[in-house]
């Protein structure tokens, strides 16, 4: 069980921020964050892929990959979930390569194919702050930002981070 170390409005939703194990949520849609090509990784990407066994790779293979920016949808397969999102967020190159952008995109993608399934709950994790090295400080408000204006409907954005300092970090962008 996981309990939300916050939780605030954002728009017509509520936002919850923990540190959990994104693979154990009974959500909706659980956003992974994904490489263009949609064929694993590592980090959060494995993570969900491990756990949620091999349908979810079978439907990755026939969506030939997804843009920087952009979300795609397969099932959730072994996961608690219903769909998982596959948003890839961009790989940090200063911040002077359009980056922040991407990141936006990302999110908000995420957000409207999610509810375009009619997902009424999406768990996020920290998108691209893993090996792709988008400083979290500069990510949380990103994130945020794109979570207040969610599309009906979703009614819960969950961020799931993997550690104390992502929290803190979270904790302060949401003011």
């Amino acid at each position: 069980m996981t309990t939300a170390l916050l939780t605030f409005p954002v728009g017509p939703a509520t936002c919850d921020i923990v540190v959990a194990d994104i693979t154990t949520l009974a959500v909706d849609a659980v956003v992974n964050a994904a490489n263009r090509t949609l064929l694993g990784g590592g980090g959060v990407d494995g993570a969900i892929h491990r756990a949620g066994g091999p349908s979810i790779m079978e439907e990755c293979r026939r969506l030939a990959g997804c843009p920087t920016g952009d979300a795609r949808a397969t099932g959730a397969g072994d996961l608690d979930a219903r769909w998982v999102v596959h948003a890839v967020g961009p790989i940090w190159h200063g911040g002077d390569r359009g980056e922040d952008a991407l990141l936006a995109s990302a999110h908000r993608r995420a957000l409207e194919v999610a509810a375009e399934l009619g997902a009424r709950s999406v768990a996020f994790p920290a998108i691209s702050t893993g090996i792709y090295g988008f400083p979290v400080e500069r990510a949380a408000p990103i994130a945020l930002r794109e979570a207040a204006d969610a599309p009906a409907p979703i009614e819960e954005v969950r961020f799931v981070l993997f550690s104390d300092r992502d929290l803190d970090v979270y904790r302060r962008a949401a003011g």
